[in-house]
């Protein structure tokens, strides 16, 4: 199970949570992952945050795990991105800059450096795990199924202000690194599995998919497929934090009747 022994690995690096888990269910070729559902931050670095409490869960996926518990393994990181970011490449997976973090300043000056390399060292170690995993379950399936879930805002302008619609699907699905001769059926039934659930969904539309789908898919070739599953924030409002609860399980159902589906995809019950 992801996170054993993860105590011994994270020892002295002053960390008080287990940063990342897999929830301990029966395995299979699918998985699920919630990347950006954390919010906690490790104690040595809430010194140095400039960026308060209600502008970091306005960017950050909160109730991403809830809707990604779909009755397979899943990934779920409990760090805030804002202490390092999993979707993102390793020399950007730390806000330096406002232009790294939608224009907001996430740290005050003098971020020390121990405190960068210490979060680097908790990406170093969720990717080899991530990849110890992945490994496993190609070994068994011969192939593996990620729906990678995360949402977005689409009220940036103010609480009253939506985005072009045409722009900002229900459900974006991004697929721009996968292997679309291999998966190009998956991925058809999958949205089609979506929308007969009654959700609008989009390809590539407004998200191409992020660093972990182009990982995945480069480090695993054809054997991987990350599904980037991003939610538009109707299930929440973005500005309060406020959810919507029935509209959360909705989505969560959804999300879990498209799984038969991928696992036949793979040749598996």
């Amino acid at each position: 199970m992801f996170g054993e022994g993860f105590d011994t690995a994270m020892s002295g690096m002053d960390h008080h949570i287990v940063p990342f888990v897999v929830s301990a269910v029966d395995g299979g070729p699918v998985i699920s992952s919630a990347l950006h559902a954390g919010h906690l931050v490790r104690e040595s670095l809430r010194p140095y945050l400039a960026l308060g409490e209600e502008a970091r869960r306005r960017e950050e996926d909160p109730h991403t795990d809830v809707i990604a518990d779909v009755g397979v393994p899943l990934v779920r990181v409990a760090a805030s991105r804002f202490e390092v970011d999993m979707n993102r490449p390793r020399d950007r997976a730390i806000y330096r800059d406002p232009e790294d973090a939608w224009g907001l300043r996430v740290w005050e000056p003098g971020l020390p450096s121990d405190e960068v390399a210490a979060s680097l060292r908790l990406y170093d170690l969720f990717y080899d795990r991530v990849e110890a995993l992945l490994c496993r379950t190609v070994a068994s399936h011969g192939a593996a199924v990620v729906i990678d879930v995360h949402s977005y805002n689409h009220r940036r302008r103010g609480a009253e202000a939506a985005d072009d619609p045409e722009l900002s699907p229900e459900v974006n699905l991004g697929t721009g690194t996968l292997d679309h001769e291999r998966w190009r059926p998956a991925v058809e039934r999958f949205m089609r599995d979506l929308t007969v659930a009654g959700l609008e969904v989009g390809e590539n539309v407004r998200f191409q998919g992020g660093h972990f789908a182009a990982w995945a898919h480069e480090r695993f070739s054809g054997d991987v497929a990350v599904l980037a599953v991003e939610f538009k924030k109707t299930f929440m409002d973005e500005w309060t934090g406020e959810a919507d609860r029935t509209h959360i399980t909705r989505l969560r159902r959804a999300l879990a009747a498209t799984v038969p589906a991928l696992r036949e995809s793979l040749g598996r019950p």
